[in-house]
């Protein structure tokens, strides 16, 4: 009897080779399904660190612009989401390999906290989005009409001709916003001229004379701005969702695998058994 239980011991083998043959189709299924979304994980970190950065360099260019200063909040979060996922994605890779459920607890841990990130950074740029573009012709108007009381065609508003040159416009509404000078500006101004900032790049001898339209933007620069802010929140917004519908995905499966995994894997092995 002695000698029995000095034979007995504990073994846990952890091969992963005979940890798939003696699983069933299911578990091996989900152990498959969690590596390759770990992979799919990293990809989504890149797809939102390149979006938090388009929201904060677009911020810093348009500032002068842009009265919140809260608009550039979504993108430090999803940046920090961002970091946040490829460890995340590291650990779903790893953790079917491992079959340790320390590992499988911080992984739903750490979706938790990137849930958290990325639905507050998706709300807060539809929020700061909306609001902006409510806000934004307003904020514009001033550096349009100070541009408009000096010679239009040597702006003095450095603000106004650069947003020409980097969004392709001319006016806030249009080129013809050049037009609709004040009347006791006229003797300083010249009337029918925009400024040169107006012209495109591909016509060398253009001077801002509305006479020549073919030779100005076209478009205004409330509208291109509203657009540019548009595409850059909504990439955001919907990186934040993919991102968000992939861990949950993931959640799920790991979710799975910890049902199925009982809370003691070992057994008593018989000295016997072996000799």
């Amino acid at each position: 009897m002695i000698s029995k239980m000095k034979g007995t011991r504990y073994s846990f083998n952890c091969s992963p080779s005979l940890m798939y043959k003696t699983q069933s189709w299911s578990r091996v299924f989900a152990r498959v399904m969690l590596t390759f979304l770990g992979f799919f994980l990293w990809g989504a970190a890149v797809a939102l660190l390149f979006g938090g950065i388009f929201v904060i360099l677009t911020y810093q260019i348009y500032r002068i612009f842009i009265h919140n200063s809260f608009f550039a909040v979504p993108g430090w979060l999803a940046i920090t989401a961002a970091f946040l996922l490829f460890p995340t994605g590291a650990l779903a890779i790893y953790e079917p390999v491992r079959n340790s459920r320390p590992y499988r607890g911080t992984l739903m841990y750490l979706f938790l906290v990137l849930l958290c990130l990325e639905a507050s950074s998706a709300v807060m740029t539809r929020i700061y989005l909306t609001n902006t573009s409510d806000q934004l012709k307003n904020n514009m108007q001033p550096f349009f009409h100070r541009c408009n009381r000096t010679a239009p065609a040597h702006c003095g508003s450095e603000a106004v001709d650069t947003i020409h040159k980097q969004l392709g416009c001319c006016g806030l509404s249009n080129y013809t916003d050049w037009m609709r000078m004040p009347q006791n500006h006229l003797r300083t101004t010249r009337p029918g001229i925009a400024p040169e900032s107006c012209c495109k790049e591909t016509h060398l001898d253009c001077h801002g004379n509305m006479s020549e339209p073919e030779k100005l933007f076209e478009e205004g620069c409330l509208k291109k701005l509203e657009e540019r802010l548009s595409f850059v929140m909504q990439y955001m917004a919907w990186c934040c969702v993919v991102v968000g519908c992939l861990e949950i995905l993931a959640a799920l499966v790991n979710g799975m695998l910890m049902k199925e995994q009982p809370y003691r894997d070992f057994h008593l092995l018989e000295s016997a058994t072996f000799s």
